[in-house]
């Protein structure tokens, strides 16, 4: 026992859902101080052992106590770690023909480790993880599970190919959500990449001449705006040399954190550079604020 605190912190835990809402749990935890010399520890958090064990995002409600509890109001008493190791024991069920499978790909470490999901399209339901995201391994699962007719996945050429040599016979498409980016992308690059022709329809009339509001009047306002046509070829020939770098590289096999190292760039900007077919794609005006589809 203490009386004295240390702070105070929220904790939140999932709870069982109410009439199909989620139900999360706000609870305030204190810490409480202990001076001690026979102690390692200052400090001690409030349990709740009523409520949550240490550590847990839940509460026991969505553990297996529930299950023991309707088990002994059934006459079949059980606890409730028999309940957990009876649904671990359970045999996953083995996949099947899939007609329509979906493929994209996942990120154990994001940045660093990619994996492979593949969805039953008729069902949502996911039917496997791939350790990977090479055309080997999807080409592998397709052949072992024969019967798949259409194969809907991204722009990736690893799934392309990986489809192409396991299941030849199906037809390769893209769902709704790459449709609509891939329209969003292609759209957002030509307007971009035309933004000077865009006029207004309306003339506007133009304010008289005034010290504040006449800049070409000036030198420096002249010369700035001689210099945005420079500046506009100063950065076609930079995307130009920084595009035939980069894919100088790939060509050798270099991966693409070592490219950012070796040309001083972020990885970002490397992958940029890796996936422009042309440097003409690159040349774009700074974006906007606000979203793709907008």
């Amino acid at each position: 026992m203490s009386g004295r605190v240390h702070s105070r912190y929220q904790r939140r835990l999932s709870d069982l859902a109410v009439a199909g809402r989620a139900v999360l749990l706000h609870v305030t935890a204190t810490q409480v101080l202990l001076r001690h010399q026979w102690l390692p520890r200052r400090t001690f958090a409030e349990p709740f052992p009523d409520l949550a064990d240490r550590y847990r995002r839940s509460t026991h409600a969505l553990d297996g106590r529930p299950g023991a509890r309707l088990s002994g109001r059934l006459g079949a008493a059980t606890s409730r770690m028999t309940l957990l190791r009876l649904i671990d024991a359970l045999p996953v069920p083995e996949p099947t023909a899939v007609r329509v499978l979906g493929v994209d790909e996942f990120a154990l470490r994001r940045g660093h480790n990619y994996g492979t999901v593949l969805i039953d399209m008729d069902t949502h339901r996911p039917v496997e993880l791939l350790p990977d995201r090479t055309a080997e391994s999807f080409a592998a699962w397709l052949r072992a599970h024969p019967g798949t007719e259409v194969v809907c996945r991204d722009r990736a050429s690893g799934y392309a190919e990986g489809a192409r040599l396991g299941a030849p016979d199906a037809i390769q498409v893209a769902d709704r959500w790459h449709l609509l980016h891939n329209l969003t992308d292609a759209v957002d690059r030509v307007v971009r990449a035309h933004r000077s022709c865009v006029k207004d329809p309306t003339p506007r009339e133009e304010p008289p001449p005034s010290a504040s509001t006449s800049v070409l009047s000036t030198p420096t306002g002249a010369a700035q705006a001689a210099a945005q046509p420079g500046q506009a070829e100063g950065r076609r020939a930079a995307n130009t040399r920084r595009h035939a770098e980069v894919h100088e590289l790939l060509t050798r096999g270099v991966r693409l954190k070592s490219i950012s190292r070796t040309l001083n760039l972020d990885v970002k900007t490397v992958r940029r550079y890796a996936r422009a077919a042309a440097p003409d794609e690159l040349l774009t005006p700074n974006p906007t604020r606000g979203t793709q589809l907008d």
